[in-house]
């Protein structure tokens, strides 16, 4: 499901040569949508509809705002996982309903925690013992928890494939606590709350979701991957 509204700055070109310095946040996009517009440096940015002859005509270019963390969108009223859309490591949305019929662990992912090694093992262990009955692993690095995931997603795919040989996919950056948190996560933890309340507490956080897209259980992350394999089993329907 697409973001209802996006935040685009349109900008005069003479004016784009002072703004060279915020290219990180800025990235060309081609939608056309509210934008917001500063008339002057005095006024109140405004919101309006313009259609793409005006913006060609008059030498704007859009640019869109890039968020640091990966966006997912919900509906008003989410019942499962299918009901999202999140962002994979490329930035390209992925709609959760391409996994109906699946059983799922959603991991909040680190590479510099002292429960790296076990956790990614693990899951790569078990990815290659069920992924053909069903089985797929959504990581989702976070660095919300003691700055253990800075690098760039590039570096994270890299290191996950090369030392660990994951083949289940790694989304996208998100936050999973906060007012930042993603969609997704707040449905997660909603849907089944801590034993010391609905907040991820750490790295390798696990959520296990059944066919289908409703969350079964939750695991500490303390816990392996490898003691959550009678309860995958038990979905997966695999004696």
């Amino acid at each position: 499901m697409l973001c209802s509204t996006a935040r685009v700055l349109l900008i005069p070109k003479q004016n784009l040569s002072n703004l060279r310095r915020f290219s990180s946040i800025l990235r060309q996009t081609h939608f056309n949508s509210v934008f917001t517009l500063p008339v002057s440096s005095h006024s109140k940015p405004i919101h309006k509809v313009f259609p793409n002859s005006f913006v060609t005509s008059k030498g704007f270019e859009l640019r869109g705002l890039r968020s640091d963390h990966t966006m997912a969108s919900q509906s008003s009223n989410p019942q499962s996982v299918y009901d999202f859309t999140v962002k994979d490591a490329k930035g390209k949305d992925v709609d959760l309903s391409i996994y109906k019929g699946k059983v799922l662990i959603i991991v909040n992912v680190a590479s510099q925690c002292g429960l790296t090694n076990s956790n990614y093992t693990d899951m790569t262990e078990l990815y290659k013992k069920y992924k053909d009955q069903g089985l797929e692993i959504l990581a989702f690095p976070c660095n919300q928890f003691g700055g253990q995931e800075p690098g760039s997603i590039e570096d994270i795919q890299q290191m996950v494939c090369t030392r660990f040989k994951a083949e289940y996919p790694i989304f996208d950056k998100v936050d999973v606590n906060g007012d930042n948190a993603a969609p997704l996560y707040k449905f997660l933890k909603s849907s089944k709350g801590g034993f010391f309340g609905d907040s991820i507490k750490w790295n390798f956080s696990k959520f296990l979701i059944d066919k289908e897209g409703h969350v079964v259980d939750r695991y500490s992350p303390t816990t392996t991957p490898a003691s959550m394999e009678k309860d995958i089993k038990k979905l997966l329907g695999v004696a």
